[in-house]
């Protein structure tokens, strides 16, 4: 697969020029044009990328008619707002770029596990139009996502309910409680939140179901439309939860979600 940098010069606040300090896309596009696309983020406490929570879920949704870029985004030592900047950055590519890609670019969403989840949902928090000023052309493209796939995410930075290595690895050992409510997702919903999908396991012993609770509580109160889905067992970390007989129905639930909002073919 080809994988396209975001920033072809460097990324800002780069530390090297290795392929951890230049964060990419790599496209699995379907035929056709007006494709919806969605933007994946793996999870990995903002330390590392879980393979398995990327190109194969991007071949999932292929099998949907959705066309998906996996991001490698810039994980420790680099610290927020790093890998947010990839996001918006991505994002801002695929709008700029969707007539190469085949994709619609009003309907071009979000998907993330784990931390990777915390960045689409920050991504969907945290978000601007554009800036019309820029000279760089893809810079005025908006990085608002359209809809969002939140998998057992992280999405609170508070004590008791975040997973504490995610918001070491992201936000440092003592972080201001400014910093911990702008990265607290709960607390960054807006009547433009974009619609979102979200699973998570009850019994999940790394992230708290808290966290999609939370979350879906905030949906709620400014009127946003989510699908919420807590299943009662599996481990973090399950990606597709292709060998869990119950927990793998997340994909189809997804599907259906994906088809009622008229995302998929």
């Amino acid at each position: 697969m080809e994988t396209l940098l975001l920033w072809p010069a460097g990324a800002p606040g780069a530390l090297g020029t290795s392929d951890e300090d230049c964060p990419a896309i790599t496209p699995y596009l379907v035929g056709g044009s007006n494709n919806a696309a969605v933007l994946i983020c793996p999870g990995g406490a903002y330390w590392l990328r879980a393979d398995h929570e990327g190109g194969p879920v991007a071949e999932w949704l292929n099998l949907l008619g959705i066309s998906a870029f996996v991001l490698r985004y810039r994980v420790a030592p680099y610290q927020y707002p790093s890998a947010l900047q990839d996001a918006q950055r991505a994002l801002r590519t695929i709008r700029f770029r969707a007539g190469e890609y085949g994709v619609d670019p009003e309907r071009i969403g979000i998907l993330g596990f784990s931390a990777g989840g915390h960045l689409a949902s920050t991504a969907s928090g945290l978000f601007d139009r554009g800036n019309q000023e820029a000279e760089e052309a893809l810079e005025r493209q908006s990085c608002r996502p359209d809809f969002s796939i939140l998998c057992y995410p992280v999405i609170s930075m508070t004590d008791g309910v975040t997973h504490e290595g995610s918001r070491t690895n992201l936000l440092g050992d003592n972080p201001s409680e400014e910093l911990i409510r702008r990265l607290s997702g709960e607390l960054q919903v807006t009547p433009d939140t974009p619609p979102a999908f979200l699973w998570h396991t009850a019994d999940d012993d790394a992230v708290p179901v808290e966290n999609s609770l939370l979350l879906a509580s905030a949906l709620r109160r400014q009127q946003i439309p989510f699908d919420l889905h807590v299943y009662a067992h599996g481990v973090h970390g399950l990606g597709l939860a292709e060998e869990e007989p119950h927990t793998r129905g997340w994909t189809d639930a997804c599907a259906s979600w994906l088809g009622m909002n008229g995302y998929t073919k």
